[in-house]
C-alpha cells in the first residue's frame, strides 16, 4: 500500500472489514475515459494505451477477454504481471508466461501509481490501463475499461460483438448488480472472512448465485438475451476460478461446479470463443491464490483439479 506516494504496507488480502468481520473491497481511484473524438482527454488512437493485467486477477482478465473479443490485440499493447502476491504485491516477469514491463520499465505496478500519482494513498491493484502519450493511468476500474473497450475505440474495433447493446443495457446492468457482491466478490467474502458468520452469509450468497447462474441458462445460452454480453464475461472470470482455487483455498466447498451441468456448458461455449483460452492460465490462477501466505502459509500449489480448463 502507498501512502502519499510512499511503500507504507505490505500486501495482505484483507484491505478492511466492516462490523460483522466481513471483507470489504477498496474502490476505484482512477477513472477517466477514452473516446473516439478525444473529448474526454483520452483519445482512441492505435498504440497510444497499454494495459496491465495478470493472468491470476478476475477483475484484469474482464479486460483482457474484451480487448480479445473487440480484436483490439493490435491496438492496445499487454503487459502480464508474476501471478505471485509478493509484500509488494504485482512484479513483473521471473515465471512463465509473465511479461517484463516494456513501456515503463518498472519493476512493481506500484511504481506506476507514484508515476501517474507521487502523492497516491491507497492498495495497488489490476488492471491498469495506461496512456502512453500522457504517461499516466486513464482508468484501474475493470468495469469502467471492458465499456471503454467495447465503445470507445470505434472503427478500430470489431463489431461482431457488442458487449453492451442499448436494447439490453438495463438487463445486463441488473444481472451485473446481481453476481457483484454475491458471487464475484462474494467468494473473496468467504475467502477473507474473519468471523464465522460473516464466512456463512458469504458462502449462502455465491451458492445461491450459482443456482441462479444455472437456472437462467437452463433456457438460455448466455446470461442475457441470446448474446454474449459483459454480464457473461463477469460470470465467466469467476467460474473459471472456482474449482481451481475457491472451492478449496476460499471454502466455498458446498458443491463443484460439475454438480452445475448448464453452467459447465456454459463455461466451454464462452472457453471456445476464438482467443479466450489464452486469456485463461489454470497455472497462473493457482499460483496465484496459493501464494496467498495468509490463507495458505506453506506456499504448496495444489496438483489438481484434473478436468475443465486445468
Amino acid at each position: 500500500m502507498l501512502v502519499n506516494g510512499q511503500w507504507a504496507k505490505d500486501f495482505h488480502p484483507v484491505q478492511a472489514t466492516d462490523e460483522e468481520g466481513g471483507f470489504v473491497r477498496q474502490g476505484s481511484v482512477f477513472r477517466d475515459w477514452i473516446s473516439v473524438d478525444g473529448s474526454s482527454g483520452f483519445k482512441a488512437e492505435p498504440g497510444r494505451y497499454h494495459l496491465y493485467v495478470g493472468l491470476i486477477c478476475p477483475w484484469a482478465s474482464r479486460t483482457l477477454m474484451a480487448r480479445t473479443l473487440k480484436g483490439l490485440e493490435s491496438v492496445i499493447s499487454v503487459s502480464v504481471v508474476n501471478p505471485r502476491l509478493g509484500k509488494k504485491v504485482w512484479r513483473f516477469g521471473g515465471f512463465p508466461g509473465a511479461t517484463d514491463d516494456t513501456v515503463n520499465g518498472v519493476e512493481y505496478v506500484y511504481q506506476l501509481y507514484q508515476k501517474a500519482n507521487p502523492q497516491y494513498t491507497g492498495q495497488i491493484t489490476i488492471p491498469v490501463l495506461w496512456d502512453t502519450h500522457r504517461e499516466t493511468i486513464v482508468n484501474n476500474e475493470s468495469a469502467d475499461i471492458v465499456r471503454m473497450l467495447n465503445r470507445g475505440f470505434g472503427a478500430l474495433a470489431d463489431d461482431r460483438f457488442d458487449l453492451y447493446p442499448q436494447a439490453l443495457a438495463a438487463d445486463i446492468d441488473a444481472v451485473n448488480e446481481r453476481l457483484y457482491e454475491p458471487f464475484n466478490n462474494g467468494v473473496y467474502r468467504a475467502g477473507f472472512a474473519t468471523t464465522q458468520s460473516a464466512y456463512d452469509a458469504a458462502v449462502s450468497d455465491v451458492f445461491t448465485s450459482l443456482d441462479y447462474i444455472e437456472d437462467r441458462l437452463a433456457s438460455s445460452d448466455y446470461l442475457v438475451g441470446d448474446q454474449l454480453t459483459e454480464s457473461d464475461i463477469r460470470a465467466f472470470v469467476t467460474l473459471v476460478r472456482f474449482d481451481a482455487a475457491y472451492y478449496s483455498l476460499f471454502k466455498t466447498n458446498l458443491r463443484p461446479l460439475r454438480d452445475y451441468p448448464q453452467t459447465c456448458a456454459y463455461m466451454q461455449r464462452i472457453y471456445d470463443l476464438p482467443g479466450i483460452a489464452e486469456t485463461v492460465s489454470i497455472d497462473h490462477i493457482k499460483a496465484g491464490y496459493y501464494s496467498i501466505e495468509a490463507l495458505n502459509p506453506t506456499g504448496i500449489v495444489p496438483v489438481g483439479p484434473a478436468g475443465l480448463f486445468a
